[in-house]
């Protein structure tokens, strides 16, 4: 063999290497045990419609970081399917947000105070990997999952909803041990609900809505078992507002539309498997 030839089986070689670490990576980074701390900003707002002659427009809003947690398991296997993946996912945030309103007829803004916040969610991603060019990995998936927040305004009000969507990552190692991944994901809410505490409190069905998340992320190997790894993730969704309820002699309530965003960083640690 010509040592020019040596070199360009060589250098062919190296490539292939590289591409199958690339590959390697993303699927080690898809076959891990994740546990992250985290934090959640809430961004929500409700508008009221004017009904029965109350104020239309803005009527308040909660604004604030909740600290929290997340686990999440996944795998990426060859069972059935080259690349077939499996993502379950479990957060909780609990804290404080900033709540800004007004009393029942005032003026917004008349009103500021803290309000408890508890945010629980869990969802299940199924989905199918293909690899290209070594380095790049896209993993069109489906999710499903169901959220719950209890809001301390009042004498607490508890918003629940499940939501269906269906989702891409697009996967990236540019060189051994690191994997950077951008999620998407469109979807719908359904079966939302609230349910107000107190005297005057009701249970009702709440509107339902399209759901937008998405997210950035970072995975290091520090060795073949322990990763490190970095996010954010954003979500959006409305609630449309409740049928009208009578709640005592005289008096009637209803859950006004609302809008919700939550940005969440993450940072935490995995085992690989």
């Amino acid at each position: 063999m010509k040592v020019n030839e040596i070199a360009v089986f060589a250098a062919a070689a190296a490539l292939c290497t590289t591409a199958l670490a690339g590959t390697d990576d993303i699927k080690a980074s898809n076959n891990q045990l994740e546990i992250q701390a985290i934090s959640t900003r809430v961004d929500y707002k409700e508008t009221n419609d004017g009904r029965f002659g109350t104020r239309t427009g803005k009527l308040d809003t909660e604004n604030g970081n909740v600290p929290g947690f997340a686990l999440s398991f996944s795998m990426m296997k060859d069972d059935w399917l080259d690349n077939e993946y499996f993502q379950y996912q479990y957060s909780k945030n609990d804290g404080h947000t900033g709540y800004t309103g007004s009393h029942r007829g005032g003026t917004f803004g008349s009103v500021t105070t803290d309000s408890s916040a508890t945010i629980t969610d869990y969802s299940l991603r199924l989905g199918k990997g293909f690899a290209i060019d070594g380095e790049f990995m896209i993993t069109p998936y489906g999710e499903l999952g169901h959220h719950e927040w209890q809001r301390g305004v009042n004498t607490g009000e508890t918003y629940t909803h499940s939501w269906y969507g269906a989702g891409t990552l697009v996967q990236y190692s540019p060189f051994s041990r690191l994997v950077f991944t951008a999620n998407a994901l469109a979807g719908r809410t359904f079966a939302a609900d609230i349910d107000v505490n107190g005297s005057l409190g009701f249970t009702g069905s709440l509107g339902n809505s399209n759901l937008y998340k998405a997210g950035l992320s970072t995975d290091y190997a520090f060795t073949k078992k322990f990763h490190g790894n970095v996010g954010v993730d954003y979500t959006s969704f409305k609630y449309g507002g409740s049928a009208t309820h009578r709640v005592a002699v005289g008096w009637v309530a209803w859950e006004p539309e609302s809008q919700t965003e939550y940005t969440t960083l993450k940072i935490g640690v995995g085992y690989a498997f």
